[in-house]
């Protein structure tokens, strides 16, 4: 008897361990140029780059690139519904650089951020936010007040938060495109693995 319930116990864990990996996982990263992918070739684009790790590391994921080039986070308020479209089951938020680069006020920036962040926690969709640095050559008052947004932010809401998007990449001509703003495939290949372990934790989590 005791080894029929032992045996049903493991059958049952198995069908589970079936079905949890026959489901797909939907993540919608939403961003500007550096989530569109601006300059790439087709499949070396942030996106594209994750999926394939995940799903190297046994994901069952799909991620749909709700990314616009030149987006700021005014207009990733404007457009959140559509970038959302039937849901998603996360969301990766990159949003800001053009705030920065436009010299827009970071408290504008906080706003839309924080309205962006209610309205797809109203939907019950996680968020893993993607913190950016302002420019040096902005100021170091300026720089204060933006970089401080996203760590706020992702306390305040609780979100899953990584840092600094373009961590090991900011600045570094050989894994930028010539214009020094933009990730080459290189420099999204660093992005991707600076990022996987943070993605994985809030998948799993």
């Amino acid at each position: 008897m005791k080894f029929n319930i032992l045996a049903l116990l493991i059958a049952a864990f198995c069908i589970t361990s079936y079905v949890r990996a026959e489901e797909t996982l939907r993540i919608v990263a939403i961003g500007d140029s550096l989530t569109a992918g601006y300059g790439l070739p087709t499949g070396e684009d942030f996106v594209t780059q994750l999926e394939t790790a995940l799903q190297a590391d046994g994901y069952n994921v799909e991620i749909e690139n709700a990314g616009v080039s030149g987006d700021t986070t005014a207009g990733g308020l404007q457009r959140i519904d559509w970038a959302i479209g039937k849901g998603a089951d996360f969301v990766i938020l990159e949003l800001g650089a053009n705030d920065a680069l436009r010299g827009i006020e970071p408290d504008e920036t906080r706003r839309n951020l924080s309205q962006i962040i209610e309205l797809i926690q109203q939907k019950d969709i996680p968020i893993l936010l993607a913190g950016m640095r302002a420019p040096p050559n902005m100021g170091s008052e300026y720089a204060n007040a933006f970089d401080q947004i996203f760590p706020d932010l992702a306390s305040r809401y609780k979100t899953g938060y990584y840092p600094f998007f373009l961590e090991g990449v900011a600045a570094d001509p050989a894994l930028n495109q010539d214009d020094y703003i933009h990730p080459n495939a290189e420099g999204v290949k660093v992005i991707v693995g600076n990022m996987l372990p943070y993605v994985t934790e809030f998948i799993e989590r």
